[in-house]
């Protein structure tokens, strides 16, 4: 079967080729990180030498395989209204184990199709700026929130790589034009003020990163500028003329008091394998408490 029929099938929205080497955006990441906009996400400013050659996360890689899969547009939601980004589908095993899984039988098709050729699955998992490959790949553009934008599809989108030896053709990639025009909602909706310019975030200040990554628990003037989102923000996005937001509501999420009275073990049996487990008990209840203040 034909690679981009199979991604098809197994729920990908877009596939793309492109070949290793510096990435494009790779001077600007750098410099990103040396202004420390990544906030304690100190991981991202590691393996700076992989991030700029992706043929030395797989010795003799050839081609990147870019792959988009989209999430729910529906906000997931608790009884009471409460919210949580998107991304998250609460009710499904995280993101990653999923997509590691079907992205996987595609590798396995590259390996039938090339006998002999190595492949290396990355969702998450490995230093490589994914939003370059896929823009470089044709599959969309970079719009001013930062998110990758497929036409038709929009931004709520996970992304996928395989890494293969094979040396798959492709035609030029031409590159697509930004449809983003003069258009500023993203920017000027930004609760926080994360969209500092066009094309640049300071993940230091964004409510995802605030509300999921960062360790301590959001003060009083971030849980402010939370609405109803305690975990993760979709503001940028919703906000984006090309996507179709869905505005009603998945009842999805127990209750805020079910969660706040939640033990270790309860809170591992209902999101253990979801993209909760992530930020952890503690640190949602934290985000809690501080939105209903």
């Amino acid at each position: 079967m034909n690679l981009i029929e199979q991604a098809k099938d197994l729920g990908f929205v877009a596939l793309g080729l492109s070949r290793p080497g510096e990435p494009l955006f790779f001077d600007r990441f750098c410099a990103w990180i040396s202004s420390g906009k990544q906030g304690e996400m100190d991981w991202m400013g590691r393996h700076l030498d992989l991030r700029k050659n992706p043929a030395r996360l797989l010795e003799g890689c050839e081609t990147v395989i870019s792959l988009a899969y989209p999430y729910s547009h529906k906000k997931p939601c608790t009884p009471e209204g409460f919210s949580a980004a998107r991304y998250s589908e609460p009710h499904k095993i995280d993101y990653h184990n999923r997509l590691r899984k079907l992205t996987k039988i595609l590798g396995r098709t590259v390996k039938q199709q090339y006998p002999g050729a190595k492949t290396r699955v990355c969702v998450d998992s490995a230093p490589i700026l994914e939003r370059s490959f896929a823009y470089s790949s044709g599959i969309g553009f970079i719009g001013k929130n930062n998110m990758l934008i497929i036409p038709g599809y929009g931004s709520f989108l996970f992304l996928a790589e395989i890494l293969t030896t094979a040396s798959i053709p492709h035609p030029e990639t031409e590159f697509m034009e930004s449809r983003c025009g003069s258009c500023t909602r993203c920017i000027d909706a930004c609760p926080t003020g994360a969209l500092e310019a066009p094309y640049s975030v300071n993940a230091s200040k964004c409510l995802s990163y605030l509300t999921i990554e960062k360790s301590d628990t959001v003060d009083d003037d971030t849980g402010k500028k939370m609405g109803n989102c305690f975990f993760g923000c979709d503001v940028c996005q919703e906000v984006c003329p090309l996507n179709e937001v869905d505005k009603s509501k998945a009842e999805v999420l127990p209750s805020i008091n079910a969660i706040l009275k939640m033990e270790d073990e309860a809170f591992k049996e209902t999101f253990g394998k979801t993209a909760f487990a992530r930020a952890g008990l503690t640190k949602i209840k934290g985000n809690i408490m501080n939105l209903r203040q």
